[in-house]
């Protein structure tokens, strides 16, 4: 993809207006007035004049594509107008934080019809509330300022915009794919500078650092998530959030990180031996995750059930622990009482967008299968949306000593071939895969083989 290309041109906020007034038409026939959003206000840290750390409201950036704070946006449904408002001058911030956008800046910025200053956004809802007959203002509840009013609008609904947006998120037109592959691209030169620094260093904190200061230098400072740098027994923790413990005597780094590039996400893991080499037992494992993640993503297209790939994922780990003799018994029996889930507890991935655990999943965390219900997408894929495919096989003991003790897991268990996988702590791949009408696309281009990450490794 050339995504540097297409993102010359400007986020379509106006498609995405249309996309949503569609929807909240769907469920609400002839629904007429104005959708209204805000952006993060700013706020002072609790006892102290400086701000926040600033993280755009992603609502507001869907309809705006604005990074600004302290901001408002109107979409007329009926004239398909959109209105951004931006904060005025104020002389004496100025002072400090030198002058801010101008209307004429950000009308030229963001695909707005018109930009005025916050100061008019009260005149301009009257305005259009006192014209429309059965008017309806659409607002998300908890999002907006006391300040404003909706007086002269007929309805005030604030149950279903949130929804709209979430589910036109799902799927992704041209620019936001190309935002996703930027964040992609600039993440996976991180990743191949940890490895090219991992047989260097002493603790996880440093590699850390590495990972940081690529993103920071590529012009993307902004992390989609905690990164996760897990050494040894500690990557058999799924979200491992230290990343301080040193290196020395450990196998293998579980580096799971990912750059924003303007508010849209990577998501990226590889796991890779410190010294350069895999060990046996190490290979072992990486092999079959590495077939687990080929083999999804070779099955996934439009209109395939989440579920089924997710299953897939387990056969395989099932097929391969069986392989390796950690897993002994029928595979048929091992899958049905779901005794792998000792080894995968987590599901195949996750849809990605503004948010590294975007909107639309429909997860059901309170389903009684044990295999299906940490799955943060449940049902059908449509083209267009973004998936990470994320396998993985772990040896936490927290985990899987509960299964030993259990007679109905027991059984299907080597507890002594078990005991030489210990230190390899966990195992994990993933990719950003968008989904097509007859196959998909993947946007990560961080490398995965083990023969090239081992000489890599072992040549810096």
């Amino acid at each position: 993809m050339d995504y540097d290309t297409i993102l010359q041109g400007k986020y379509p906020a106006k498609r995405h207006a249309q996309r949503v007034t569609e929807y909240i038409r769907s469920k609400v026939p002839n629904a007429s007035g104005v959708l209204y959003l805000e952006s993060r206000m700013t706020k002072l840290l609790e006892d102290n004049d400086e701000p926040e750390p600033f993280r755009q409201r992603r609502f507001f950036y869907y309809l705006t594509g604005c990074p600004l704070a302290d901001s408002h946006v109107v979409y007329d449904m009926d004239s398909s107008k959109l209105t951004l408002f931006i904060p005025p001058i104020d002389p004496e911030s100025v002072i400090w934080a030198g002058l801010p956008v101008s209307a004429e800046e950000a009308k030229a910025n963001w695909d707005v019809d018109e930009v005025r200053y916050t100061n008019d956004v009260n005149a301009t809802l009257a305005h259009i509330g006192s014209e429309k007959t059965n008017s309806t203002v659409f607002a998300i509840p908890n999002q907006v300022l006391e300040k404003v009013t909706f007086l002269e609008f007929d309805h005030k609904n604030f149950s279903i915009l949130k929804e709209a947006i979430e589910v036109s998120r799902v799927v992704k037109d041209e620019f936001e794919l190309a935002m996703i592959a930027k964040a992609n691209a600039i993440s996976a030169k991180a990743h191949h500078a940890v490895m090219e620094n991992v047989k260097h260093a002493q603790n996880e904190r440093e590699l850390e650092a590495v990972f940081l200061a690529e993103c920071i230098g590529k012009g993307a400072p902004k992390q989609a998530y905690h990164g996760i740098f897990a050494s040894g027994r500690a990557a058999a923790t799924l979200h491992y959030v230290h990343n301080n413990a040193p290196l020395a005597g450990k196998l293998n780094l579980l580096l799971d990180a990912g750059c924003e590039w303007d508010c849209y996400a990577s998501d990226i893991t590889r796991t890779f031996p410190i010294n350069g080499k895999f060990t046996k037992e190490s290979r072992a494992i990486y092999d079959i995750v590495y077939k687990m993640q080929l083999d999804c993503i070779a099955a996934l297209k439009e209109g395939v059930l989440w579920d089924d790939i997710h299953l897939l994922a387990h056969k395989i780990a099932i097929d391969g622990l069986l392989e390796l003799g950690i897993l002994r018994g029928g595979k048929d029996e091992i899958l049905a009482n779901r005794t792998s889930v000792a080894f995968f507890p987590h599901g195949l991935g996750h849809y990605l967008g503004m948010d590294t655990h975007d909107t639309g999943g429909n997860p059901n965390y309170a389903d009684k299968d044990t295999l299906f219900r940490f799955l943060r997408v449940r049902g059908t894929l449509p083209a267009g949306s973004v998936v990470t495919v994320e396998p993985g096989i772990y040896f936490c003991r927290f985990i899987i000593e509960p299964y030993l003790k259990n007679p109905a897991h027991a059984k299907f268990i080597d507890a002594d071939v078990l005991e030489k996988y210990w230190d390899v702590g966990g195992v994990r791949i993933e990719d950003n895969i968008v989904i097509t009408k007859d196959g998909s696309e993947n946007l990560t281009t961080t490398i995965k083989d083990p023969d090239e990450m081992e000489r890599i490794i072992g040549s810096s």
